[in-house]
């Protein structure tokens, strides 16, 4: 039996998803400090729900469940809303 984990595969695919936007051209004028990145992650993963599972093949199958165009959308939409927060009201100066 594998060791039992506590992982919320929202934020797993949020957290990535920040990190590759923040990377690509369409938000090259964004802030990409911690701090930012982390508010965007913070205030997107508010807005959606959670999915908390305890092993990796919860996980997988999490993942694969939540792979739909569907949900891609609904989280990219987020992300995006949430980016535009955080560039418009950053917590440095």
């Amino acid at each position: 039996m594998s060791e039992p984990i506590l992982v919320n595969v929202t934020e797993e695919i949020v957290r990535g998803l920040v990190s590759f936007l923040l990377r690509g051209p369409e938000y090259q004028t964004f802030c990409k400090c911690e701090i930012c990145e982390f508010d965007t992650v913070a205030i997107a993963l508010n807005a959606l729900p959670s999915k908390y599972v305890t092993s990796m093949d919860a996980r997988d199958e999490a993942f694969k469940t939540m792979n739909t165009p569907e949900n891609i959308e609904l989280v990219n939409r987020e992300i995006i809303r949430a980016l535009h927060v955080v560039n418009k009201y950053p917590r440095h100066k």
